[in-house]
């Protein structure tokens, strides 16, 4: 395998390590936002945002994650069968049924970017009366779709070069 491939890979790996565990930590900023939510309304006074800053906070931990997931394996995947075969045999089917995540996450980015751009050019607000701006939201979102596409090309050079017996 050329060099550049297998530094495309670890570059993306580790990348992809970095972001997703910075990512989990979301989910102490998701159980922060919420048990304000539930101080503040014990006292009378529930906050506006809390509601959608959780969601924001969970979407942001979902997709930063989303190849770090990729990367340990964690991905669902219909294991009926594929458990069962060999390693040569998973790579095989995999650099087959790697195009299909490809487009996906294709269509997904450009359609991404396209919502990004557009609220990015007419300052788009939430509908909802906190009305924060959706664009930074929309940012981490194509962020972290091209990460798992990035990831998806990294496992097909994986896949490749296991067929061709060289680890990685």
């Amino acid at each position: 395998m050329p060099k550049a491939l297998i530094g495309f890979v670890r570059f993306v790996e580790a990348l992809n390590y970095r972001v997703g565990r910075m990512a989990m930590y979301l989910l102490f900023v998701l159980a922060g936002v919420l048990l304000w939510s539930i101080i503040a309304k014990a006292f009378g006074r529930p906050p506006l945002w809390t509601q959608e800053m959780a969601q924001f906070t969970m979407v942001s931990y979902f997709v930063l994650g989303g190849a770090y997931s990729l990367q340990l394996g964690a991905n669902v995947r219909m294991d009926l069968l594929y458990g069962r075969w060999s390693v040569l045999k998973q790579a095989a089917v995999d650099c087959v049924t790697v195009f299909a995540m490809l487009f996906f996450l294709g269509v997904v980015l450009y359609g991404g970017l396209d919502s990004t751009l557009y609220a990015l050019d007419i300052g788009e607000r939430s509908r909802t009366v906190w009305r924060p701006y959706m664009a930074p939201i929309k940012i981490i979102i194509c962020f972290g779709t091209f990460l798992m596409l990035l990831q998806s090309i990294a496992y097909l050079i994986r896949d490749i070069a296991t067929l061709r017996g060289v680890k990685i």
